[in-house]
Order: C-alpha cells, then sequence, then structure tokens
C-alpha cells in the first residue's frame, strides 16, 4: 500500500497538505449539509422515499456502507509504514476509532431486528463517507500526528478520552434499548424507555455526537474536529426530526423529554 500511496503523492509534505484539505472540505460540506437538513430530513428509515433511489435491504446496506471505516482504517495500519502506531497517544486514539467502527460494522448491522430499506442514494453517499473519513483519520493519526510524551496525562487527552468513553457505552446501551423495543418478527414503531431516554428522545444520537466530541478534544487536530463537527450537524438534525415524530405520532409521548440535550435542548 506503501507504493501506492507514494504514487499518488509526491511526498510526506503533500499527502498532509491533502489530508489538512480533506478535513477543511469536510467542515465546509457540514455546512452546506445544516442548510440542507433545514429543509429535509435525512432520507434514511422512517424518513426514507423513492425519491432516493431504490431501496438497499437494512442489514447489507449498514454492513456494507460502513466496512470501509474499518477496513481501509486497518490496511493502512498493518500494511504501510505507519511510524506514529509506536506512540502511546496515536495508539490509544486509534484504539478508540476501531472500537466504534468494529462495533458499528461488524456487530451493529447483524443485530438490527426490523427497520426499513435504506435508499440507495443514502447508502452510497454513506460508503463513499466512511472511505473518506477513514482514510483521513487513522492515516493522519498513524503517519503524522505528532505528540508529546506526556499528552496521555494532560487535561485535554484525560477530558476527552472520558467523554469518548461516556458517549461510546451511552450509544451502546441506547442501540441495545431499541433493538429491543422490537420483538423478533416485529416492524413497527414504540416509545423508547429506560436509559438516556428518559431525558432526551435522541439518545443514541447524544453518545455518538459526545463520543466524537471527545475524541476531537484527544486527538486535537483539525481532521478530528472537522469529523466532530459534521457527526454534530448530522446527528443533531435526526434527533430533532425524531422528536417531532415522536410528538406527532404518540399522543401519549413523555412532554417533559428533550430532543438531543437533557433538560435543555
Amino acid at each position: 500500500m506503501d507504493s501506492i500511496l507514494s504514487k499518488l503523492f509526491a511526498s510526506e509534505t503533500e499527502e498532509l497538505y491533502v489530508l489538512d484539505c480533506l478535513a477543511y472540505f469536510m467542515i465546509f460540506m457540514a455546512a452546506c449539509t445544516f442548510i440542507t437538513l433545514l429543509f429535509e430530513n435525512v432520507p434514511y428509515g422512517r424518513y426514507a422515499t423513492s425519491r432516493y433511489g431504490f431501496p438497499v435491504n437494512v442489514k447489507f446496506a449498514w454492513f456494507v456502507q460502513e466496512l470501509p471505516a474499518f477496513l481501509v482504517p486497518l490496511c493502512l495500519v498493518l500494511w504501510t509504514s505507519a511510524a506514529k502506531t509506536t506512540h502511546l497517544p496515536n495508539q490509544l486514539l486509534l484504539v478508540m476509532y476501531f472500537c466504534h467502527y468494529v462495533q458499528r460494522s461488524l456487530i451493529y448491522p447483524f443485530l438490527i431486528r426490523g427497520g426499513k430499506s435504506t435508499p440507495f442514494a443514502s447508502f452510497a453517499l454513506a460508503f463513499v463517507f466512511c472511505i473518506y473519513n477513514g482514510y483521513m483519520q487513522v492515516r493522519y493519526l498513524s503517519h503524522y500526528a505528532e505528540y508529546s510524551a506526556d499528552w496521555v496525562t494532560s487535561p485535554c487527552f484525560i477530558t476527552g478520552s472520558v467523554l469518548w468513553l461516556v458517549g461510546w457505552l451511552v450509544n451502546l446501551h441506547s442501540d441495545h434499548i431499541l433493538r429491543n423495543l422490537r420483538k423478533p418478527g416485529e416492524t413497527g414503531y414504540k416509545i423508547p424507555t429506560g436509559g438516556l431516554f428518559e431525558y432526551v428522545s435522541g439518545a443514541n444520537f447524544f453518545g455518538e455526537i459526545t463520543e466524537w466530541a471527545g475524541f476531537a478534544l484527544a486527538a486535537h487536530s483539525v481532521h478530528s474536529a472537522s469529523f466532530s463537527i459534521f457527526t454534530l450537524i448530522v446527528l443533531a438534525s435526526r434527533a430533532f426530526a425524531h422528536h417531532r415524530w415522536y410528538l406527532q405520532k404518540f399522543e401519549d409521548y413523555p412532554k417533559s423529554r428533550k430532543a438531543l440535550i437533557p433538560f435543555a435542548l
């Protein structure tokens, strides 16, 4: 893989410049996405329509679209001269990244119960995004990210790591609650209860937003920050859309629940 990358980039300086450009472009795309989502829900699940292409089986879609976020980084770490992977801060940040995507690509899709098919456009965009972001995050961490020897004891790294862990656990627990709302063979929607769902409609989204915000704080780079910003824009929109949908569909939906942030928003 080193030979492939050496053909694409004349030098490490050039590749690092490209990685920086990818990060800033992701921030630009987050801004464009924010404007778009003011007028349109993300077309998946309950919001899926035929306007966005033919339907793709939900389990197949989740598995295939998320897999590049695991496989591309894995290849970058195993089959390139990833010099920075010998440094503890880089190792811990890579573990955070892989913990999420091992679960999201290799475990989560096969636990889905019911669920509506994913429109092809949403599936294709997610697939491309996972390649893009997987390369950007892990190539930077494994090859270019420089941290001081005491970075793992710095307030930024410790706070970010704790936020990442809390967010990851909240996300896993919330997905477990949502998955078990449906008995085998059921496909309808029910009011989620338990865990953070007692306080917000988008507990799973809150967890993932917190997770990547913590990762960005611990990694302290424009690359991790751009992913955190993009995640915030997309998942906050989903949380507010779900909250409105729940209130409209269920007359007995708890009126005290917020959309995304407990007691606040």
